[in-house]
């Protein structure tokens, strides 16, 4: 199984990196962390909605209604689960804003729509089995290079709930480790430095650099 940190693939290079990891792991299915920006996709990829998307095609992944040629293989996690490969992935799109968090997804508008608002964390606490979890921001503890504190007490909440196996988190462009409670937490690198690959039986995470496009 592909796993893909950030792809900003919304520029030729950077879109051509993204294919790159695709075709080097050649894997059936993928998984990717937020600000993916592309949709149009060789393999079926099960991704979140970061702070930088097309956040029309989003919200139209949110509720079914896409109908496209530009989007194909996409399949938004919005505090949903699906299985894959015999696991059970879930994600929560966006990141957070205190100002944003208490109102509801309706009176979300514009560059707004990348929030994640209370009920959308709620819904996702209320999942079960869930082996690996996808988010954009990061649990507390998690030693990445940020001129702020990182850690989302909200993603700290939800890994509680669910103690999955595995969570996998976008947004900082670095690779980095940690454990929150029983749960192994790795920030993921961007797309066009590194791709992994995820054994769904261990879930063993293998990391490769991405080849020239």
């Amino acid at each position: 199984m592909l796993v893909l940190g950030d792809a900003h693939a919304n520029t030729p290079d950077r879109r051509q990196s993204l294919f790159a990891a695709y075709r080097a792991a050649d894997a059936d299915v993928a998984l990717q962390a937020g600000d993916l920006m592309y949709y149009d996709l060789p393999v079926p990829t099960y991704f979140i909605g970061g702070n930088n998307e097309d956040f029309d095609v989003v919200e139209s992944l949110r509720h079914g209604r896409v109908e496209s040629d530009d989007v194909s293989n996409a399949h938004l996690l919005h505090s949903t689960a699906e299985t894959v490969d015999g696991l059970r992935v879930a994600g929560l799109s966006g990141n957070y804003a205190p100002t944003q968090f208490e109102k509801s997804r309706d009176q979300l508008y514009d560059d707004r729509r990348r929030h994640f608002v209370r009920d959308d964390v709620e819904r996702a606490k209320q999942l079960d089995d869930v082996d690996v979890f996808l988010a954009h921001e990061a649990p507390h503890g998690l030693p990445v290079t940020e001129e702020y504190d990182v850690g989302c007490e909200h993603i700290d909440d939800v890994l509680e709930a669910l103690e999955p196996e595995l969570c996998l988190v976008g947004h900082h462009h670095e690779h980095a480790e940690s454990e929150f409670g029983p749960t192994r937490v790795v920030s993921l690198a961007p797309a066009w430095e590194s791709y992994y690959e995820l054994d769904p039986e261990s879930l063993a995470l293998t990391r490769h650099e991405t080849p020239p496009a």
